[in-house]
């Protein structure tokens, strides 16, 4: 089998492609699909870096990828929901390659007139953005959220999501893009560079936080006490202790194929857009590990 598999930790150099990768092993209660695309996500790289190895533990050799868009192949035993020839896609584990098995449990069909090729953007940044918003902040209708980096990908599930829910959104992204922010479904638009814009911001009883650093924890100084505080990437290591007043939590993202297939009813029926800026073919996964890695690349997927 084809697949893009790591042997060592590092640059994007480790990133091998391999005709001969082991099968994939089909189990009772889980479904064989013939991956039609992948995605590159940075967890991603900061796991071939070596970075995340706490939270992400490999044995190597391995495939890294989250995502997966395909056609089902071959279905377990005891699986009833699944067929050969569904469309699906899902959250899942080692995704860079031909084929990939998933739980049946954590696996959706795809709805008629999505793209599978972008779909496979969807599961990991839909599912990250919808648990900081709804685990995370525990947003409701007449609460008011910040959204930092709102015109990312995971921004975007978030801002999506939190609007569902009924509450008011403010997108923070940079100053420069404030014009375009403002063009999503929000009620607001913070600049997070800008000291004033921060200082006029009113309490808020949630931050969905997917940038981190030393900006998303000026934002602690703004939300209320009882307030949340829900992030998805790295804060300084003092920012959570100096507000004990408010509630902290760290989302890693976990499958929940209800809510993805939300995602992908919302994206089919445009009431949700995932912009996809480039498709590439899986041989050049180095290429887009190393755009990614430069920053603002956008959403990259990965043709099979």
């Amino acid at each position: 089998m084809r697949a893009i598999r790591i042997h060592r930790y590092g640059g994007p150099e480790v990133l091998v492609d391999e005709s001969d990768a082991p099968e994939p092993t089909l189990t009772p209660h889980a479904v064989l699909i013939e991956s039609v695309a992948t995605s590159v996500n940075p967890i991603d790289w900061e796991i071939r870096s070596g970075a995340r190895q706490k939270d992400f533990p490999l044995d190597l050799p391995a495939i890294l990828g989250k995502d997966v868009s395909g056609i089902v192949r071959a279905v377990g035993s005891a699986v009833r929901t699944f067929r050969p020839g569904d469309r699906v896609i899902a959250l899942a584990e080692a995704t860079y390659a031909e084929r990939v098995t998933v739980a049946a449990d954590i696996l959706t069909h795809l709805p008629d007139g999505v793209d599978p090729v972008d779909a496979a953007a969807l599961p990991l940044v839909s599912m990250t953005g919808e648990q900081l918003v709804r685990v995370a902040t525990g947003a409701r209708g007449g609460q008011t959220i910040v959204v930092t980096g709102a015109l990312g990908s995971v921004g975007r599930a978030a801002v999506h999501t939190a609007r569902k829910l009924g509450a008011r959104v403010i997108a923070g992204v940079r100053a420069r893009q404030q014009a375009e922010a403002a063009e999503l479904d929000v009620d607001g638009v913070l600049a997070l560079d800008d000291e004033d814009s921060i200082g006029r911001l009113g309490p808020i009883d949630g931050v969905a936080d997917t940038v981190g650093g030393d900006t998303a924890a000026r934002l602690f100084e703004r939300v209320r006490a009882g307030g949340r505080f829900g992030f998805a990437s790295v804060l300084p290591d003092d920012a959570a202790a100096r507000f004990p007043m408010v509630e902290v939590t760290r989302v890693f993202a976990r499958p929940d194929a209800s809510k993805l297939r939300e995602f992908a009813d919302d994206v089919r029926d445009r009431r949700f857009l995932l912009p996809v800026s480039a498709r590439l073919p899986l041989g050049e996964a180095r290429a887009a590990h190393e755009r990614l890695e430069k920053g603002g690349g956008g959403k990259v997927v990965l043709t099979i």
